[in-house]
């Protein structure tokens, strides 16, 4: 049994002499590469000896590993990935789940916890190239499929992925777009230095082998390309109708069936039906412009970050950034040496959690690794899955005994030591600049609002001769420029609004009525509810792809949680198929109890925290609503299948 004839996690057959062989293991990762062997050679004593992880987070992929013992185990590798190649590239049998539990303890630096070893054996794909793939049974028969027509909005990450999933289980769908082409987020903010801030290797589908990647955090460009891979090879292309937004979406309980309003590129309007919608429009997508006096007398070019305007050629201009979050904080370390003057306008400074990686193009050794040897790549995810993998939320709690002796700048011990890390190694960065370092330390909790990555990337940016950075409230624009509460004006030939999105308002644009006439946008107000955070009451037929409160806040990633979306919202589609069913809606009382547990989990997190004023997790009443609150595990568990109880059926 080869690999290519089962798991394309396995690996591709090689043909690589031994040099070549030498000269790749120097670039991997030795944690990995040992659970590795352990599959090519059937014996568990790889990962028995001494040399082992000694840390769960790691930063430079190696764990704690000691060079010596790293090359060390290279050399020993070499000849038994030599006899694997030369027996045909012929795996033994696969390790045993007991194993297997060995392997993660052994990347984990300790025992990981029964309850948990479901969610990453899953993940992991050791048995067969994709764990969610959906195989429906003659329960649903063929008319039953035939007539669930699912519109899909939206071709983002998790547009993508339910109209693989319902390709696999026979439904008819259509996904539209507003956008010329695939990606979402990854179409839409193509700004100078737009990379992702979760390592590659774990932000992509699970069931696509992760060999591809150029960087360990990929940069914009080959995100928007790997989704239009994927539409490619899912042959999703005829189901997408791209440039067209959809205005309004009504359902209609005498035939059960949602109508949908779309208008081309053209301006041609067309209303099309379907059994089911799925709402996967992301929450980043309606930008939020300042409401500052004067944006529009500004005399030169002004744009949102994720509306780049590529026709301003901002070289050599006085570049005003206003805006220093996730987008502001990637964009000028990358311009900075490209404008005569940036001024950086930030309301409040950000924690940067220390990646040396973040940056690091993917070595030519560790990409063939990926590409060949068995399940490297897979273990490879595990290693920098399960720091991250939000076993527990208790880091992230508000402790009520806690006595900050800093003043409302942690919010519990670990929350403490944590900060006292963090800075630490920004004052590192700015023993040469003290002057700097009371503007850039923050004065809130670690974790209250998005931790960015960085290399150091962004302090370095600061202390360049030509940038500044301005802290002090902006009162208005005038045409030279943006005009301080100081009464300071700082000249600007381009300003860009790096002033993120409003999340809750992420379906405004798209009318929804449900039953009895109920409009989403009212039921919503200021502080979107859904059961699991995908189905309301009130929406037959409808659900939401990352929706209120499913945003990630104690780790994995958005494809991640999309993944377990998408098996939940597929599963809700058969069960209502199978069962004779026209409609399914959730109910009333189990949607509220839900909501009822999310608001006590939610005032628990730290990003509740008053200190905490200016956040997009926050409605303008200073409600999380937002966030996940639960383990990752658990989140994981309930998204596990449809619950039948849950529902009411027509």
């Amino acid at each position: 049994m080869t690999t290519s004839s089962t798991n394309p996690h396995a690996g591709v057959p090689f043909t690589d002499d031994d040099a070549a062989i030498a000269a790749a293991l120097a670039d991997v990762s030795v944690p990995a590469l040992l659970c590795a062997l352990v599959h090519l050679t059937g014996d568990p004593s790889w990962i028995r000896g001494e040399i082992r992880p000694r840390t769960p987070v790691p930063t430079d992929y190696q764990s704690g590993i000691d060079e010596a013992s790293c090359a060390e185990i290279r050399r020993r590798a070499v000849p038994a990935i030599a006899a694997f190649r030369d027996a045909g590239c012929v795996l033994p049998p696969p390790p045993s789940p007991e194993l297997v539990a060995e392997m993660m303890a052994f990347l984990a630096c300790e025992p990981v916890r029964p309850e948990f070893m479901p969610m990453f054996t899953h993940d992991l794909h050791l048995d067969t190239a994709d764990n969610d793939a959906v195989r429906w049974g003659d329960d649903v028969p063929a008319d039953a499929r035939a007539a669930a027509h699912t519109i899909v909005i939206g071709c983002g990450e998790s547009g993508i992925l339910a109209g693989i999933r319902l390709q696999q289980a026979g439904v008819p769908f259509t996904i539209i777009d507003k956008n010329a082409g695939p990606g979402g987020t990854w179409w839409e903010n193509h700004y100078p230095g737009s990379r992702v801030d979760i390592p590659s290797h774990f932000y992509c589908y699970s069931f696509d082998p992760a060999h591809h990647w150029h960087e360990y955090f990929a940069r914009q460009p080959e995100l928007r390309e790997y989704f239009g891979r994927i539409v490619d090879e899912h042959a999703l292309a005829p189901h997408i109708r791209f440039s067209t937004q959809v205005t309004r979406a009504t359902w209609h309980a005498d035939r059960a069936q949602w109508s949908v309003d779309i208008i081309d590129a053209e301006g041609r309007a067309q209303t099309l039906d379907a059994r089911f919608v799925i709402s996967a429009v992301g929450s980043l997508n309606v930008v939020k412009m300042p409401d500052i006096p004067g944006m529009d007398t500004f005399a030169g070019p002004s744009f949102h970050s994720a509306r780049w305007d590529h026709t301003v050629d901002h070289r050599g201009t006085r570049f005003a950034l206003i805006g220093a979050g996730a987008s502001g904080f990637q964009i000028a370390p990358t311009i900075a040496d490209e404008v005569d003057h940036l001024t950086v306008f930030q309301r409040t400074p950000q924690w940067m959690f220390p990646n040396p990686v973040y940056h690091q193009a993917v070595p030519a050794g560790d990409a063939w690794a990926m590409r060949h040897l068995p399940f490297y790549a897979r273990w490879f995810r595990f290693l920098i899955f399960y720091p991250a993998s939000g076993l527990s939320a208790a880091r992230l709690h508000i402790d009520p005994e806690w006595n900050d002796p800093d003043g409302a700048t942690t919010v519990s011990e670990m929350n403490a030591l944590r900060r006292k890390m963090l800075a630490q190694w920004i004052e590192s960065q700015l023993t040469d600049r003290p002057d700097l370092l009371e503007r850039v330390m923050p004065d809130y909790p670690t974790s209250g609002k998005r931790m960015l990555q960085d290399n150091g990337s962004w302090l370095r940016a600061l202390k360049k001769p030509n940038v500044e950075l301005v802290r002090t409230g902006i009162e208005r624009i005038v045409p030279e420029g943006v005009v301080t509460a100081d009464g300071e004006l700082h000249p600007a030939d381009v300003i860009c609004y790096a002033t993120g999105f409003r999340p809750y308002e992420s379906l405004s644009p798209i009318h929804v009525v449900g039953r009895a006439g109920t409009v989403l946008r009212e039921q919503w107000g200021n502080e979107p509810q859904a059961y699991l955070g995908i189905t309301v009451p009130n929406f037959p037929n409808f659900f939401c792809l990352y929706g209120p409160g499913t945003s990630l806040s104690v780790g994995a990633s958005l494809i991640f949680q999309s993944e377990r979306q998408v098996r939940y919202v597929v599963d809700a589609i058969r069960e209502t198929r199978a069962s004779g069913h026209r409609a399914i809606e959730v109910r009333p009382d189990v949607h509220d109890d839900y909501a009822a547990r999310y608001r006590v989990e939610a005032d628990r997190l730290v990003q509740s925290h008053p200190s905490i004023r200016h956040s997009h997790y926050k409605n303008d009443a200073g409600r999380i609503y937002t966030l996940n609150p639960w383990p990752v595990p658990t989140y994981w568990r309930w998204t596990e299948a449809c619950d039948p109880a849950d529902f009411s059926f027509a």
